[in-house]
């Protein structure tokens, strides 16, 4: 099934000491029975070097490609915090550029199929970006979307701070960047404006979805999922939802609720035939 369950899911087991990337692995193989890895940093960085947060060494980088290839997974995102875009502080810039080139090579490392990296700013501030970070960002952008082309992955934003909240924004940002080998990961519905058509606007450039448990129950998923394969979406369907307790059973409920969406969606499909 193209499902694939976010790292962040079980951030809350992570903080209690309960599982690792590796239990991770384990999880999403053995206990729900899925064929691709959907990571998050967060598990193998030192998050007390906010907001950068340094990665793990490129030694325990090849345990968990190993283990990867143990299980027969593939990593169909990489989604890396603490290496987004746009500082207002110029230094910061550069640091987080240096620890983005870092999780680049990591993703190669690692065989993934898609990464996302944030273009940064507030998360309370959500206004459009100004022309220098605009501009700033369409360079950056352009710059790792080479590395991905040349390493086999696609490489974008998620709808999930600043600027990226706004639908249009992002639409103006893949204009602009204009390569094939940028997108976005669309966390469906998470839009600070035009709500309502939001996931309409970015889809044709999506590389991976995450439900959360709002979009996952809403009446609206079937509508959402053909919206987005009526522009081309044939990628996995993601869920990324931290519950604050029952995480093993939440996510399975989730994968549940999406299951049965995507079937009820196919049904139509055939019945429109």
């Amino acid at each position: 099934m193209n499902i694939s369950i976010g790292g962040y899911s079980f951030n809350n087991t992570y903080l209690e000491g309960k599982m690792d990337v590796f239990g991770y692995l384990e999880t999403v193989k053995y206990r729900y029975g899925l064929d691709v890895a959907d990571l998050w940093n967060g598990f193998f960085i030192d998050r007390s070097s906010k907001p950068v947060m340094k990665l793990a060494d490129e030694g325990y980088i090849r345990k968990i490609k190993e283990a990867l290839d143990d299980r027969e997974l593939r990593v169909v995102n990489f989604a890396i915090d603490g290496a987004h875009l746009w500082d207002p502080d110029p230094e910061m810039r550069v640091h987080l550029y240096k620890n983005a080139l870092v999780h680049l090579r990591a993703a190669v490392i690692l065989g993934a199929e898609t990464v996302r990296i944030d273009t940064g700013g507030s998360y309370t501030d959500t206004e459009p970006m100004s022309e220098e970070q605009f501009e700033f960002t369409v360079r950056r952008y352009q710059e790792f979307s080479e590395f991905g082309a040349d390493n086999g992955f696609r490489i974008g934003p998620e709808n999930h701070m600043g600027a990226s909240l706004q639908p249009r924004e992002l639409k103006r940002l893949a204009e602009a960047v204009d390569h094939p080998a940028f997108g976005f990961l669309v966390h469906l519905g998470r839009w600070r404006a035009d709500r309502e058509e939001g996931d309409k606007l970015v889809a044709p450039w999506a590389y991976h979805t995450h439900f959360d448990a709002e979009t996952a129950s809403s009446p609206d998923a079937i509508q959402t999922i053909r919206t987005l394969r009526d522009a081309g979406y044939n990628g996995y369907w993601g869920i990324e939802h931290n519950a604050p307790a029952d995480q093993y059973a939440e996510t399975a409920r989730l994968i549940g609720l999406v299951q049965q969406h995507l079937a009820n969606e196919a049904d139509l499909q055939r019945g429109e035939a």
